[in-house]
């Protein structure tokens, strides 16, 4: 009985042993294959993909960590191939890996200084190339910060025609710090822009708003000059400078600036005479507003506001005004009352068709003649 059992202890021993050459054999059979991938600006390449492939042509895929690493566990040893493909690159990247447990080297993958290496030119066109993004970037977000800045001005300015008289200096005062923000930030960008850069036009334009919303009229009408400068064939530019120019006093150059907005945009050209129009109404020179509105109800016959504004325009020109004794005699320019009819048609019951008919009403009234002694009552037509 002791002699069995010793036999047996024995015999389960040997079992042991040869089950332990057997583990060992097995553990030294299974390899590992790990390593780094740094991309082509010398950062760690996070969440890459990356793949291997056993000579017997078993693919296994995998991702890098947030640190460019990757790791293969349980391999079998043998020659495999690794393979990476960079987005920037057409072929993918591979290099020949053999497996020897935990003596294979690690994989690790340098595209920086590759480039470098392998072809030094195309390395400094794609450094040139990241520094122009990163500027491109940063320009960006000036850009969204000073379009933000230019939205609460406009919201500051719509305040102030709210505003009751004691509260008019603070909101003249809001709108000047954020015109002032708006501009920096804008100038801020041009800073930091790529040479040459097509976008550069959109900063000065901004700009040129963020002036004109605070009444800056000077530095609004060089803004929209630098805007057309760099995209002179962007007729909204002219359009505006027009505006500012117009409201100055500037007739002459405001013409110019709408004349070329309406030659590169035919299909809106009526709107920039009635905008040249308007500016001219808003600044009290009523005659000189009467020949591009002519032009815009030309080329757009259905605008209320612009047939209204012509008739109005017409109304205020002196020359029809004449004194005989004690009267005022007029004499209405011809087509005069066919723009108010035209407004009245287009826009009945609205604010032109309002106007207009009482500018018809009060035209009637003055044909009939208007006694200038003082006193006397205005005799009836």
């Amino acid at each position: 009985m002791v002699k069995w059992t010793k036999t047996y202890a024995l015999a389960a021993i040997l079992a042991l042993g040869m089950l332990g050459c057997f583990a060992t054999r097995a553990a030294a059979q299974e390899g590992k294959m790990a390593g780094t991938i740094i991309d082509f600006d010398g950062n760690p390449w996070a969440n890459l993909p990356v793949k291997i492939k056993s000579d017997q042509g078993v693919t296994t895929e995998s991702k890098t960590d947030a640190a460019g690493k990757f790791s293969y566990t349980g391999l079998k040893n043998g020659k495999y191939t690794f393979t990476v493909q960079p987005p920037q690159m057409q072929s993918p990247f591979e290099i020949p890996v053999e497996v020897r447990g935990s003596d294979t080297p690690p994989v690790n993958i340098n595209f920086k200084e590759i480039l470098e290496k392998q072809n030094p030119e195309a390395a400094a066109k794609y450094k040139q190339q990241q520094a122009e993004q990163k500027k491109f970037a940063g320009m960006k977000e000036q850009f969204a910060k000073g379009v933000a800045l230019l939205d609460q001005e406009r919201a500051a300015k719509a305040d102030l025609a709210k505003a009751t008289p004691d509260q008019k200096d603070a909101a003249k005062a809001k709108i000047a710090d954020l015109s002032n923000q708006a501009v920096a930030v804008f100038q801020d960008g041009l800073k930091v822009a790529p040479e040459k850069d097509p976008n550069i036009h959109l900063f000065w334009a901004r700009m040129g708003e963020a002036y004109d919303l605070a009444g800056r009229n000077d530095e609004a009408i060089n803004a929209y000059q630098q805007a057309i400068t760099a995209k002179p064939d962007n007729p909204s530019y002219y359009n505006n400078l027009g505006n500012i120019l117009g409201r100055t006093g500037k007739i002459d150059e405001a013409r110019a600036a709408y004349t070329k907005a309406a030659e590169l945009d035919p299909p809106n050209a009526a709107m920039a005479w009635r905008n040249f129009g308007i500016s001219l109404y808003q600044a009290q020179r009523m005659v000189e507003a009467i020949e591009p509105l002519k032009k815009a109800t030309e080329l757009d016959p259905k605008s209320a506001q612009a047939w209204y504004l012509l008739g109005a325009c017409m109304v205020a020109d002196p020359s029809i005004y004449k004194t005989v004794g004690d009267k005022i005699e007029v004499t209405p320019r011809p087509g005069t009352i066919e723009a108010y009819q035209k407004a009245i048609e287009l826009d009945p019951n609205g604010p032109w068709g309002t106007q207009a008919k009482q500018g018809l009403e009060q035209l009637q009234q003055l044909t009939g003649g208007i006694d200038t002694k003082v006193g006397n009552k205005k005799k009836k037509p």
